[in-house]
């Protein structure tokens, strides 16, 4: 039994977020699913948010709050502590702030900007049973996106990756919040060059693309094709 559970749904990129840092680290982990709009009062008391994912460490405590983490970024880092081997945390001090930098500007500015104004409009009207919101999708995508994948695209420069030519926590940010977009729309990248080859690579690292495959399998059955919203 593998200590590291993380609760929540791989539909999340928050939680295929924390679930890629163990893949990439080799660190054994449970996904255990948690109903977030309906979560069980053991699941209230250990987030407070009612947000996911929450990490428990087992080697500390198998019920309660004790060795429970709330939040992807500060999971996240708890695994690098414990499992410091294949650092996914730059060393270099202006890499490591960078890094950190853009994990935020993709789970807070990316995430919400595309899961809010995509994702949810096509996939939640989807699975509750309405016509999706093409409307607010397209009108995101052609508005609000375009200085977000500007800045993601320029923010590469001529690096693989966003602290140089190794992973980060940043690469694997970026890559669950964009693809959260792909799980609902077509969401082509043609006029960033960079950022749509960051996601090449990315998309093709089994940490990333496991997880995702899951979460394309849920929702599949409320949206069969992703849409057109370019």
């Amino acid at each position: 039994m593998a200590d590291l559970v993380i609760y929540g749904s791989p539909v999340s990129p928050f939680v295929r977020k924390a679930a890629a840092v163990c893949i990439e680290k080799g660190v054994d982990f449970e996904l255990e699913s948690v109903n977030v709009f309906d979560p069980p009062d053991w699941f209230r008391a250990i987030s407070p948010l009612k947000r996911i994912p929450v990490l428990r460490d087992r080697s500390i405590a198998e019920e309660g709050i004790p060795g429970t983490i709330a939040d992807s970024s500060a999971i996240c880092g708890y695994i690098e502590k414990k499992h410091p081997h294949v650092p996914i945390y730059p060393a270099d001090p202006y890499g490591y702030g960078r890094a950190l930098w853009i994990e935020e500007y993709a789970d807070s500015h990316l995430a919400a900007t595309g899961g809010l104004g995509i994702f949810r409009a096509i996939a939640f009207a989807a699975m509750n049973g309405k016509e999706p919101d093409l409307e607010t999708a397209r009108a995101t995508w052609a508005e609000k996106m375009p200085p977000i994948l500007a800045y993601l695209d320029g923010a590469l420069g001529d690096a693989a990756f966003y602290t140089g030519d190794t992973l980060s926590i940043a690469d694997i940010t970026v890559t669950t919040c964009l693809m959260q977009i792909s799980l609902a729309a077509h969401a082509p990248l043609d006029a960033y060059p960079a950022l749509a080859a960051h996601q090449k690579r990315m998309q093709a690292r089994e940490s990333i693309a496991g997880p995702f495959a899951k979460a394309e399998a849920f929702i599949r059955k409320a949206v069969p094709e992703p849409l057109d919203i370019a």
